[in-house]
């Protein structure tokens, strides 16, 4: 998928548990992991919002857009092993 999640480059600049994220963002860690994992098809901006709250940021620091044929290089490069 051409858009990555980069909360966990957050959470490291923050120095944040994602269980601590999760409890003040209001959702689940299961479902902040699929988040995180880039396996999310979907997300509210309610959650964005509060994403961005908590870790006193902007929604463009959490997401970015990268072409799916970079993508594609990215995972033949490491032998298949990242996720998209």
């Amino acid at each position: 998928m051409p858009i990555v999640v980069d909360i966990d480059v957050m959470l490291a600049r923050r120095k944040m548990a994602v269980g601590t994220l999760a409890e003040r963002v209001g959702i689940t860690p299961a479902n902040l992991a699929v988040l995180k994992n880039g396996r999310a098809k979907a997300v509210r901006f309610t959650t964005l919002a509060a994403l961005c709250e908590v870790l006193d940021c902007q929604p463009g620091d959490l997401l970015r857009w990268e072409p799916e044929d970079q993508a594609a290089v990215v995972t033949a490069a490491d032998g298949g092993r990242s996720e998209k």
